[in-house]
């Protein structure tokens, strides 16, 4: 991913158009991450259901090195479980847009592993700083929460490809003192709401909320759900309800996330909403 950027050799090309009507751009940095991050997966555990928000032919003989980072072997043993019961989900490179606008501190790459439609395991890495965030539930996580949160009103961020629609669903649920922070990413919205290491080059946007009123795919949250579940937090539906990580790509429900705050309280001001319609 990185490397691609540095080169600028893109090779963008349109993938189609969102919901929202916004272009869906493919780049050598989505393919060559989906290649390595697919292939490593799907050679060391070939068993297990993998989506991947890119689709490739091409095969690379890529497996793992059975390393594992002293952080991860310091937590308890895991139990064996059956594969039939593991969906894992990649994002190769979140953020395609902002990552050809040279926006990189929105781009992220992401997995995460599901048992039983649950996120168990979530990593969101950022290419451009070196830096991963990693959480295995009910075990362990390098992130944490933030010691403050304010949701009266709430900093709510959203998508930069609807901002301007989400600004009277917020301003209806919150007031029309809300700040909303228009940014590039699920990986990158869901990190915003917890405490970033120090070292970063360029400070990330601090939110309260993360609220997202259209259709969303399931390789863009589910990382961001296992940190968030990890730490107490939720990542739900705008009516609340949980997100089976299993079965289809696509989340219809839109997404509310939030960690310290009264998610509920949250999920009763939001406006009735029907992301289908929008």
């Amino acid at each position: 991913v990185k490397r691609v950027r540095e080169e600028d050799s893109l090779n963008e090309k349109s993938k189609g158009e969102t919901k929202e009507g916004a272009k869906e751009l493919l780049t050598m940095g989505d393919l060559q991450s989906h290649r390595k991050m697919f292939n490593l997966i799907k050679n060391t555990f070939p068993e297990i259901t993998v989506y991947s928000e890119e689709s490739d032919s091409q095969a690379d003989p890529v497996t793992w090195s059975r390393y594992i980072p002293d952080d991860i072997l310091k937590l308890e043993k895991g139990r064996e479980v059956s594969a039939d019961s593991i969906t894992v989900w990649i994002d190769p490179l979140d953020a395609t847009q902002e990552y050809t606008e040279k926006l990189v501190k929105y781009v992220t790459t992401m997995v995460c592993v599901a048992l039983e439609g649950k996120p168990v395991i979530g990593v969101i890495h950022q290419p451009f700083t070196g830096f991963t965030a990693w959480a295995m539930v009910g075990q362990g996580t390098n992130m944490a929460s933030r010691s403050d949160y304010n949701v009266n009103p709430p900093k709510v961020i959203v998508s930069r490809s609807h901002s301007g629609e989400v600004t009277n669903f917020l301003h209806t649920a919150f007031g029309n003192s809300t700040t909303i922070i228009p940014a590039g990413g699920a990986g990158y919205k869901v990190l915003s709401l917890l405490k970033m290491h120090s070292g970063q080059p360029e400070p990330i946007d601090e939110a309260d909320v993360y609220v997202h009123i259209t259709y969303i795919k399931k390789w863009d949250i589910c990382a961001g759900a296992a940190l968030l579940n990890a730490l107490g937090g939720h990542m739900t539906t705008l009516k609340g309800e949980n997100i089976d990580y299993s079965g289809t790509p696509l989340n219809k429900g839109g997404l509310v996330a939030s960690v310290d705050v009264d998610h509920k309280a949250i999920l009763e001001k939001l406006p009735n909403w029907d992301p289908s319609k929008h």
